[in-house]
């Protein structure tokens, strides 16, 4: 199976349908020719907030079929935890788990290391396990784009002080306790809530 976040909205793509949900779509894959095909014959149904679901015996084909015209990117982050408190940033206005794009060829799990000293400003957290990966469309200059992230779960034994990488547009770096995580939930991006579910 696979799920992309599309504004918020995900699609998934299934071998069959073992429950028709409400307010779910439903396509067969031999009716869509693209990705704009299915958000036009979604949105023609219901509002965009519900999810699509394309029904397809060849999940990889069907997959590579939707998105042949995006550019595909890899990024990785994860969620950083230190005593009982975790990191996590303000992007943008919402509330974000520390991730950024992979360098040419390099390793997920060092790319999360990496990324997440530079946005956090925090030394070499370590990695632990890694939680799921996430699929996500965005556009960029008027091109689309597909990002795969890998996410992992690090521990952080360091100070507990953090420098925002204003840059990239976070604003704020903050420990949370996960009595807190509610905080998160109520201003953050549908495949963050995937993410956390997991975790």
């Amino acid at each position: 199976m696979y799920k992309v976040f599309i504004d918020n909205t995900p699609l998934y793509i299934i071998d069959e349908v073992k429950e028709v949900l409400p307010n779910a779509v439903y396509i067969h894959s031999e009716n869509i020719t693209s990705i704009q095909d299915a958000i036009f014959a979604f949105s023609k149904k219901v509002e965009l907030s519900h999810p699509i679901y394309i029904v397809s015996e060849d999940q990889e084909a069907t997959f590579k079929k939707l998105f042949a015209g995006f550019e595909y990117i890899e990024a990785s982050g994860g969620i950083v935890q230190r005593g009982n408190k975790y990191l996590f940033i303000k992007r943008n206005g919402c509330w974000d788990i520390p991730k950024g794009k992979l360098e040419k060829n390099e390793d997920p799990a060092l790319g999360a290391v990496r990324e997440i000293g530079e946005e956090c400003g925090i030394n070499n957290p370590k990695i632990e396990k890694l939680i799921t990966t996430t699929y996500h469309t965005y556009k960029l200059k008027n091109k689309p784009k597909i990002k795969r992230t890998f996410w992992y779960a690090l521990s952080y034994e360091g100070s507990a002080k953090t420098k925002p990488q204003k840059e990239e547009g976070i604003t704020k770096v903050k420990w949370f306790k996960k009595a807190e995580f509610d905080t998160i939930r109520a201003n953050t991006f549908e495949s963050i809530l995937d993410v956390l579910d997991v975790y």
